[in-house]
């Protein structure tokens, strides 16, 4: 393991380097008055982490090459659809409703984006990217091992599972006629969410190569976890469906057969109670 001050030093530029890129999407998203696309900063930030790592680190050198180049697979992609889908959908009506909220009850609007947005999600971020950072700071093993490549072998399978999600989403909504249903086909009929349930992969298959270097990598498994978190209890997710139970017919239905996250056959339909002569 490298010298504790070499280890803090880097973590220390990384956390600047992360804030640093928040105030300044915060001030465009202030300019624009618009903060959707720190969606997509969510997914390229996190790659931007194993890159400043990657130019910092002394780790071995083949890890570290295969991190980088799973996370900025994932991440470029990720990244790349979520601006795609803000350009072709608009601001995402979350942001919207709270910021608004926000602005009735005194708060300004470069306040409020930046407390409820781009404050939060800066530390978040950090943590969630500490497997790309660990994992690159230690050289030993020397060579990736079985349990690395497991971990690669899990975070390729998590990148196709979500693009395949997000595609099947894409065509669906593009189909004339879909307007107001529910999409339950493809991945979408094992899962409620495809994309992050392949997040999850993509995550824990990241920390399997950072944690094979030993205690500094294993701890690394904050990030997975704090994932894991956000999506079940934060992410927008959890919002519109709560909306969508209300405002599309089937949702309710569609949310109690089906997995929330792990892909898992549907459950049958309970047969209707009958009532006993008396």
């Amino acid at each position: 393991m490298p010298p504790i001050t070499e280890i803090m030093t880097i973590l220390g530029i990384n956390f600047a380097l992360c804030v640093a890129s928040f105030v300044i999407l915060w001030g465009i998203g202030v300019a624009i008055r618009d903060v959707t696309f720190v969606d997509a900063w969510w997914a390229l930030g996190l790659a931007f982490m194993g890159v400043t790592t990657f130019f910092m680190a002394d780790g071995s050198d083949q890890r570290m090459k295969l991190i980088l180049v799973l996370v900025c697979v994932w991440g470029l992609r990720l990244g790349g659809y979520m601006l795609w889908r803000w350009r072709d959908h608009g601001p995402d009506r979350r942001y919207v409703k709270m910021l608004e909220r926000a602005q009735e009850k005194g708060m300004s609007y470069p306040k409020a984006a930046w407390v409820m947005v781009f404050q939060l999600q800066s530390p978040i971020l950090f943590i969630c990217s500490l497997p790309v950072q660990l994992g690159q700071m230690s050289s030993t093993p020397v060579a990736v091992g079985l349990i690395g490549w497991i971990g690669a072998g899990l975070t390729v399978f998590g990148i196709i599972f979500e693009s395949l999600g997000d595609w099947q989403m894409v065509r669906f909504k593009k189909t004339p006629g879909t307007g107001g249903t529910v999409m339950d086909k493809g991945l979408w009929r094992y899962t409620q969410h495809p994309n992050y349930f392949g997040d999850l992969c993509v995550w824990f298959g990241l920390w399997l190569i950072a944690a094979e270097t030993g205690l500094l990598g294993a701890v690394s498994i904050v990030g997975p976890l704090l994932l894991i978190v956000m999506f079940l209890k934060y992410s927008g997710g959890v919002s519109y469906e709560k909306r969508l139970k209300h405002t599309r017919p089937g949702y309710e239905a569609y949310m109690a057969r089906t997995s929330l996250m792990i892909p898992w056959p549907p459950k049958r339909a309970a047969a209707p109670e009958t009532k006993s002569a008396a």
